[in-house]
């Protein structure tokens, strides 16, 4: 196997919490007063056009939430879905020490809505570490879609042979193989550590 050339790490349930998953939204409804299953419903009719930039944050808010007159108003609302997110820091750290050997082309791939992403690579200097960003809101398409993948490949000019893909999801991992890619299943930070040396990443 060639030697590795460029690192895609999926952020949310590797590097930081997930932004805004069943869990964030249910703890974010609750704590504002709402009908879950009336938010969730409306949220899945949207869901995927907020992911891929095809729905901006007002838009999102107005058909999830401000359909109707509430005690709260959306700035108030925004910082609670922020909150949601919180680092992993061992998983971080990992993170960190990998950009340091500037051996690698380090890019995130994965699906996000354009708001959070901006938020997330703020918030949490993800930008210090990372050389390209690769969400499902620039790109138009979400994992596990083949397009994301081989625009992935594209963007960065790595030969699939030469590309790691790091995802908590089975079935993310398994479309990437699909495109050629060596997919590594997160577990927890010091089990990423030693996959990513057995697949020829110096760490």
């Amino acid at each position: 196997m060639p030697e590795p050339a460029t690192i895609f790490f999926d952020v949310g349930g590797v590097l930081l919490t997930n932004g805004w998953d069943t869990a964030a939204r249910r703890a974010v409804t609750d704590g504002c007063g709402l009908d879950w299953e009336e938010f969730e419903d409306r949220h899945q009719l949207v869901a995927t056009d907020f992911e891929v930039g095809r729905l901006g944050l007002d838009d999102y808010l107005q058909r999830t939430v401000f359909y109707r007159e509430r005690s709260f108003d959306r700035d108030h609302f925004w910082s609670l879905m922020c909150a949601q997110s919180r680092p992993l820091p061992e998983s971080m750290d990992l993170l960190a020490e990998l950009s340091a050997t500037g051996k690698y082309l380090l890019a995130t791939l994965n699906n996000e809505s354009r708001p959070l992403n901006r938020h997330r690579i703020d918030a949490f200097g993800l930008g210090d570490h990372f050389s390209v960003f690769l969400s499902s809101c620039y790109l138009g398409h979400r994992k596990p879609e083949p397009e994301i993948f081989a625009a992935a490949l594209d963007i960065t000019q790595t030969p699939p042979e030469e590309a790691i893909f790091v995802d908590d999801r089975p079935l993310n991992l398994e479309c990437a193989i699909r495109a050629g890619i060596t997919a590594v299943h997160f577990v927890t930070a010091e089990q990423l550590r030693s996959t990513l040396r057995a697949h020829g990443v110096d760490l």
